[in-house]
């Protein structure tokens, strides 16, 4: 018999469970400061441009590009068979996410390369967020 392995779950804070809800539900959701209009990521209490309290959830554009990239030859965990890739994205909005390019990758080097958000459901059914080339 075998098993699926088990994709590691967020280590959640205080701030996170509104984002990952809007992940599970394919509409990533930000804070968004409604002072300065700053989008950050993560979440947390205060805006780091403007020191505001105030904020909402709202969805980015999706977009961004490639910030930068490295490809692990080597099994760190079960879910992520080697190679893998693992990629840092600058959101149009400003914010950095790290996480996965999907589907065909570019060749030599990737960065600056335009990419849109998409998600993937891991095989136990975790919803992650994902990038793929623009």
């Amino acid at each position: 018999m075998t098993t699926t392995p088990a994709t590691p779950h967020p280590v959640l804070g205080l701030f996170d469970p509104p984002m990952w809800d809007s992940i599970r539900a394919h509409d990533l959701k930000l804070q968004q400061c409604r002072d300065c209009e700053e989008f950050r990521y993560p979440p947390g209490p205060t805006c780091s441009h403007c020191l505001s309290t105030s904020y909402e959830w709202k969805a980015p554009s999706g977009q961004g590009e490639i910030y930068s990239w490295v490809i692990f030859h080597r099994g760190y965990l079960p879910a992520y068979p080697p190679p893998y890739n693992v990629i840092s994205v600058k959101l149009d909005e400003g914010p950095i996410m790290v996480s996965n390019l999907e589907g065909p990758v570019p060749e030599g080097s990737w960065i600056g390369k335009r990419v849109s958000l998409c998600y993937a459901t891991m095989p136990d059914g975790v919803v992650l967020p994902r990038f793929k080339l623009a």
